[in-house]
């Protein structure tokens, strides 16, 4: 199910078991933005199957941020809140990869087992798939234009990496004027030690970081 780097060190590393943020772990936010439904969007990014593939399919983080994903999908749902996914595509043409390559190398095959979202997360008619060609969720794609023409000027980032896509993202939407909401145990990393740190970076510097429970609350 893993896939370990090639001998280049590129490639996605395998995930060491661990267990999510608690509710007290979630760092104090510098930002004190309230989540209002009427102004939020929900992006889920980045849960293909090859972004999966590091983590044990039994073992944490992966059982409980699926499941927390789950419950921030079907309440935004529910709320009329607009839901966003990311989506790669495989065999990416190099020109197209970037620098991406040099760093990952070339990245997913244009298969189901690499390319489809999660089926216990799999977008409906009417939620917006954005390809996904750089890091943030932004870049070369009309996320920002889809917000702004549904008056939607917050953003609660959920999905994975924690401290690569989901904290770029967080931080262009920052610079967009376009309040982040980091959801601190419905994210994941390479290891618990990174997630910690990108959650924190986030409250920190561009983010107000909320639990899973405190999301559905405002979402209500």
């Amino acid at each position: 199910m893993s896939e370990r780097p090639d001998n280049t060190g590129k490639g996605l590393p395998t995930v060491p078991a661990y267990a999510l943020p608690t509710e007290a772990e979630v760092p104090a936010s510098r930002a004190q933005w309230t989540l209002e439904p009427g102004r939020a969007a929900l992006l889920v990014h980045d849960m293909q199957r090859y972004f999966m593939r590091p983590y044990a399919p039994d073992a944490e983080p992966l059982p409980g941020l699926i499941a927390n994903i789950a419950r921030l999908i079907e309440a935004a749902r529910a709320a009329g809140v607009p839901v966003f996914y990311t989506a790669q595509e495989g065999e990416q043409d190099r020109r197209d990869r970037g620098l991406q390559a040099d760093i990952w190398g070339p990245g997913m095959s244009r298969t189901p087992e690499h390319q489809d979202i999660l089926p216990e997360l799999a977008p409906t008619p009417g939620d917006f798939v954005l390809v996904k060609h750089r890091w943030s969720a932004f870049q070369r794609s009309n996320l920002g234009t889809l917000m702004r023409a549904r008056g939607r000027d917050q953003l609660i980032i959920c999905g994975v990496y924690a401290h690569i896509g989901c904290q770029v993202t967080a931080s262009e939407a920052f610079q967009r004027d376009i309040e982040p909401f980091f959801v601190a145990d419905a994210l994941g990393d390479f290891s618990r030690q990174k997630h910690m740190d990108a959650v924190a970076w986030a409250a920190d510097v561009c983010a107000v970081a909320l639990s899973t429970a405190r999301v559905l609350e405002r979402l209500k």
